[in-house]
């Protein structure tokens, strides 16, 4: 075999959320006690239990997985493609934002969250690709947030042969493990025909999918973060009014108090234990017997700093769970998390398992279940990593459970792993310690003593004896596990990932239960007592894609419709009158179907088809159709057109489209015409000030550079010809009155008794020019200098000039 790291060197922490305690003022309350009891009052505003509408309320991610310890994300369900809407709250605080239970791995959840862990899982790293001929394995491509490959590997060219990616590869090393994959020896399983099956009860774990996607909501694993505790510890800022996400949140500017905060944290938890009834009166109908609590149920119950004890405020509701369950006969067990190590040689993490194996043993001391059933009611645990030495990890294990209560002992059995710990390595222990051995077969055929016993279930028989008689020792009545690999799986890592469903039933002994550990929960026991006409079998019938008929759901108002177009009214006879009112009689439209509401103990249970079944890989059909929004049509009627909405293009619209763009092209047109007078203007100013700086000896100021016009979009050479005639004519007119205004500006600066020859002559426009008056008589001053030369035409535009003066163009001289 190839070498394997030790736990040890696999385990690392995972990240925790360090949420910093808030500065605000507290009631002068001392800080809280470890494990302290809970109070008894409870809120008056209850609020909303539901994930689908608190968004403070959080599916436990341990729950949707096949078994704790399988840490995988591939292995949950998809919570996404269930829901109708994706579940966003808009707060202020954006460090309260609560993140995707899909996308983000990190939660709060009561056992990731216990600091200083060790992981006996390794971490994935980049996949690797297999080696060409037996040559070095080739890198995958990394991810964007993984490091780069060492710079000293080089890499091959891609090949035609089938290439097996891991996505848990190691270099090298899992090259290796993947040439030791494609040659170990084929299972070796037995001659077993479970026709009829040996085994007394099938079950599964933690949640029912039938039920989490009901409505109501039906199931045991709510959570939530610490942030939410922290939050709920400061008053709403409406006490009158529950609470809502945007419009009555808490107030934080109030003084905090950690009994409210603890009070929201048992509203959580009772509405969890509320629906283990539920769950177990379908799981009675529907011939299920066995089903595993889930250790999220209370979320932080064993937490250092905000863990609590169950007792008073959850005594009574746990106490009818277990009335129920003893009625039917219905076994319970829980599974603390693979962060509840006994042999770690930090005492911190023993400190923290501790804590939680008394919050377990707790938990199912108050279900007050009958003696026989008490006993059945154990916790599976996992020994844990192997801190590079399994003698002293045993020591170390064996020395923490003599330390444990007796409550914890009397409940606590241990389960070989497909990690560190086989079942050749944990019987000698167990028998030592009385305690019992829970054979899991899927770890068993990854993690196995390869000198004494062959992969598969042939040779693991053999050992029967001994691991039912640890069993026996308690009078507890045996349990095995029992999953499947993914058909794709080649490596010891890929096969550890579990299937969503199994095909078969392995040899299990007469009157032993069969905890099933698969994705798709008890569905995957479903299929398995259709394939082997298990008990209970002829009760199952396949659901209705997105249709349930044990709900309560609101009628849909029918849309108003339109009433008809009046007609002209005929004369009406007597006879006309009698046979309308018949019809009208027999038109009446019958009274709308009233639903019969479904009685709450029958809300989610299949209904009376027992339409509970779902096939592989068809988890939507659970929730409602999603509402599909057709597109418009784009095609009209034959020899219509269509506008960019999807409009018909009549006459009319037409024509005011046409005015419109006529409209837009004229304004446009004298848009241009202005600019281009302006810029002539401009030209003419120019020349007149360079006249004047060559008479009184400055240095002429360069003329501007003229402004380019704009040209209007053509209509036909007609309309271009009157179009550039009007705008040459205002041109035309701005230099003649420019030329005015520069004479008049000259007049005024001449000496006195100076004569103007022409008198009251008039200027082409008709205005006077600017003349001194002395005694009645119009004697003009005139300037003796000589006239400033005449400013240059270009020839371009003194064509354009006599063009414009043939046609009759105002604004010149003719």
């Amino acid at each position: 075999m190839p070498k394997r790291k030790t736990s040890a060197a696999l385990a690392q922490p995972s990240p925790l959320l360090e949420i910093p305690l808030q500065a605000s003022s507290v009631e002068n309350e001392p800080p809280p006690p470890k494990r302290r009891a809970s109070a008894r009052k409870v809120s008056r505003t209850k609020a909303s239990m539901n994930p689908d509408q608190n968004a403070n309320v959080l599916d436990a991610p341990e729950a949707f997985r096949a078994s704790p310890d399988a840490d995988t994300k591939d292995e949950r369900m998809d919570l996404g493609a269930l829901m109708d809407v994706d579940k966003e709250v808009k707060d202020k605080d954006k460090d309260d934002s609560v993140p995707s239970l899909v996308t983000n791995g990190d939660s709060d959840s009561p056992l990731s969250d216990i600091s200083e862990m060790e992981s006996p899982i390794k971490p994935k790293a980049p996949p690797v690709k297999a080696a060409e001929k037996g040559g070095k394995a080739k890198a995958a491509p990394a991810p964007p947030d993984t490091k780069p490959p060492a710079p000293g590997k080089a890499k091959k060219e891609a090949t035609n042969e089938p290439q097996f990616l891991d996505p848990e590869a190691d270099g090298e090393e899992e090259a290796d493990e993947i040439k030791e994959a494609l040659s170990r020896p084929p299972p070796v399983n037995s001659d077993y025909l479970p026709l009829p099956w040996g085994g007394r009860r099938l079950g599964y774990a933690c949640l029912n999918t039938y039920l989490r996607f009901s409505t109501p909501p039906v199931f045991s694993s709510r959570t939530c973060r610490i942030a939410s505790i922290l939050e709920n510890r400061h008053p709403l800022r409406d006490p009158n009014e529950p609470p809502h996400a945007t419009k009555n949140r808490p107030d934080r500017e109030q003084a905090a108090s950690t009994r409210r905060g603890q009070e929201f944290v048992e509203q959580l938890c009772l509405a969890n234990v509320r629906d283990i009834p539920k769950m177990l009166r379908w799981n009675d109908r529907y011939g299920i017997k066995f089903m595993r609590l889930s250790s999220e149920m209370f979320p932080f119950a064993s937490h250092e700093e905000y863990g609590f004890k169950l007792a008073p405020f959850a005594s009574e509701a746990l106490a009818e769970a277990g009335k129920v369950a003893a009625e039917l006969g219905h076994r319970l067990t829980t599974h603390p998390g693979q962060f509840t190590q006994l042999g770690s040689p930090r005492k911190p993490v023993i400190d923290n398992a501790l804590r939680d194996l008394d919050y377990h043993a707790e938990l199912l001391s108050l279900l007050k279940l009958p003696p026989q059933q008490d006993r059945d009611a154990v916790m599976v645990l996992h020994l844990g990593g192997v801190f590079g030495d399994k003698a002293a990890t045993l020591d170390r294990f064996r020395h923490n459970y003599a330390a444990l209560p007796q409550a914890v002992k009397d409940r606590l059995v241990l389960e070989n792993d497909d990690v560190s710990w086989s079942v050749h390595d944990l019987l000698p222990v167990c028998e030592e310690l009385n305690i019992p051995l829970v054979l899991d077969y899927h770890h068993h055929n990854i993690i196995f003593d390869a000198d004494q016993i062959r992969e598969g279930t042939r040779d693991i028989m053999d050992l029967y004896p001994r691991i039912l008689a640890t069993w026996k020792r308690k009078n507890i009545t045996p349990k095995m596990h029992y999953s499947e690999p993914c058909p794709d799986a080649i490596t010891g890592r890929q096969r550890r990932k579990h299937s969503p469903r199994v095909a078969t039933l392995p040899p299990v002994p007469e009157g032993v239960d069969l905890m099933i550990e698969a994705k798709d929960k008890e569905q995957a026991v479903f299929e398995l007592m259709r394939t082997f006409k298990l008990p209970g079998y002829h009760l199952l019938n396949d659901i209705v894609p997105h249709v349930r008929k044990d709900e309560n759901r609101a009628p849909k108002t029918p849309r108003k419709q339109k009433p008809p177009k009046k007609k002209a009214k005929p004369i009406k006879t007597e006879d006309d009158d009698d046979e309308a009112g018949e019809e009208k009689e027999d038109d009446e439209p019958a009274p709308p179907e009233v639903a019969i509401p479904i009685p709450d103990e029958e809300l989610g249970m299949g209904g009376p088809d027992g339409r509970v079944y779902w096939p592989p890989g068809q988890e939507h059909w659970l929730r409602p159709m999603k509402r599909v929004v057709a597109p418009k049509k784009t095609k009209g009627p034959p020899g219509k057109e269509l506008d960019e909405k999807g409009r018909i293009i009549t006459p009319a619209i037409k024509r005011k489209r046409a005015a419109a763009a006529a409209a837009a092209a004229e304004a446009e047109a004298e848009a241009g015409a202005e600019a281009q007078c302006e810029g002539a203007a401009a030209e003419d100013g120019a020349g007149y000030e360079a006249t004047s700086s060559s008479l009184s000896g400055a240095a002429p100021t360069p003329p501007a550079p003229p402004s380019k016009a704009k040209k209007g979009k053509g209509k036909g050479k007609a309309a271009a010809a009157k179009e550039e005639a009007e705008a040459e004519g205002l041109r035309l007119a701005k230099e003649v009155e420019a030329e005015v205004d520069a004479a008049n500006a000259t007049a005024a600066i001449l000496p006195k008794g100076s004569s103007n020859a022409k008198g009251k002559e008039k200027n082409p426009r008709g205005k006077k020019a600017t003349m001194k008056q002395e005694g009645g008589k119009n004697n003009a001053v005139q300037d003796t200098r000589p006239p400033p030369p005449p400013v240059p035409v270009p020839k371009e535009e003194e064509a354009s000039r006599r063009r414009h003066r043939s046609r009759g163009g105002g604004g010149g001289e003719k």
